[in-house]
């Protein structure tokens, strides 16, 4: 019966996704015409900020699909190695966004171009509308605790503010004709686009070089290992890295021999699920340290030890 629970709990996240990407994308797609056939730039940021949130959703997408996928024997970690893969594409694409419609602002405030100011303003309106759309439908997916899906419930919260920059300006240049305004609040909008891709880009980067999540200090948990147990005298040859938001480790243990090998194994096992929330650790257990610390993947560190005694 449980499992039928977290089955339908995956799927409604997944409707509620799947809905809120079909409005932005749909939006976007609105935006991005619209912005070329009455001239304004804003649109065209807000329409780079739009396709920020359809990644994410599309991301979000993709992970609770995988995360129902089993592992197999060519994919021991299942896939969700991929999704870190598609934000890692996706922030890059950002930036180049970002940098063309900076760029083309700047032309602009050399040679002002005329802006349809009725057309963008109703197009910006249908933006903020959508935003405002999505934004219910995945807040009321959040109880779940979701990371992907709150992740994307912020990213079209700050979307709000492109659209509403958009407004700003289509209702200036009604009011007032002056067009720069529409390049100046569309380098504003970039900024938000900037922050977001930068951010994405940072995590993902991270967990695709294997790097330690950044809530674990290793340091200081080979230290409580060695401090909280009394058969751990050393703890070495340490990797920790991340797959799909999940941590996994692989450790060297060396111990003082145990009476019961199994019980000493389940006991440091609990240890770290329960201090550091790592579910998969990989713990080898020695009586005597291993020849050189390293253990093998030291990348040289090895060989200069090995010189080091002759």
């Amino acid at each position: 019966m449980a499992h039928q629970h977290s089955h339908a709990e995956g799927n409604s996240n997944k409707n509620r996704l799947l809905a809120a990407f079909s409005i932005t994308a749909v939006f976007m797609v609105a935006e991005v015409i619209g912005g070329i056939i009455s001239g304004s730039l804003a649109l065209l940021a807000d329409a780079g900020h739009m396709l920020t949130d359809a990644a994410a959703l599309l991301v979000a997408l993709l992970a609770v699909q995988f995360a129902q996928r089993k592992p197999n024997a060519r994919h021991t970690f299942g896939w969700l190695r991929l999704t870190t893969l598609a934000a890692f594409v996706n922030a890059i694409a950002l930036l180049v966004i970002t940098a063309l419609i900076v760029w083309e602002a700047i032309r602009r405030f050399y040679q002002p171009q005329p802006v349809a100011g009725g057309f963008m303003l109703v197009i910006a309106i249908g933006g903020l509308i959508a935003n405002l759309l999505s934004f219910w439908l995945l807040h009321r997916g959040t109880e779940e605790k979701n990371l992907n899906v709150r992740a994307a419930a912020l990213h079209v919260l700050g979307d709000l503010l492109g659209s509403v920059g958009a407004i700003v300006a289509a209702l200036i240049i009604l009011f007032t004709g002056w067009t720069p305004i529409d390049p100046i609040l569309s380098i504003l909008v970039s900024a938000l686009v900037l922050r977001s891709a930068w951010s994405l880009m940072k995590e993902s980067f991270h967990e695709l070089l294997e790097s330690a999540p950044d809530s674990i200090d290793v340091e200081k948990l080979k230290r409580d290992l060695t401090l909280n147990m009394a058969e751990v005298r050393n703890v070495h040859h340490v990797h920790l890295w991340q797959v799909g938001e999940k941590p996994v480790m692989t450790l060297h243990v060396q111990v003082i021999p145990p009476h019961d090998h199994d019980a000493l194994l389940r006991r440091i096992h609990d240890y770290l699920h329960h201090r550091y929330h790592i579910e998969h650790a990989t713990v080898q257990m020695e009586y005597q340290r291993c020849e050189g610390n390293d253990c093998g993947l030291g990348f040289g560190h090895a060989e200069a030890a090995h010189h080091h005694h002759h």
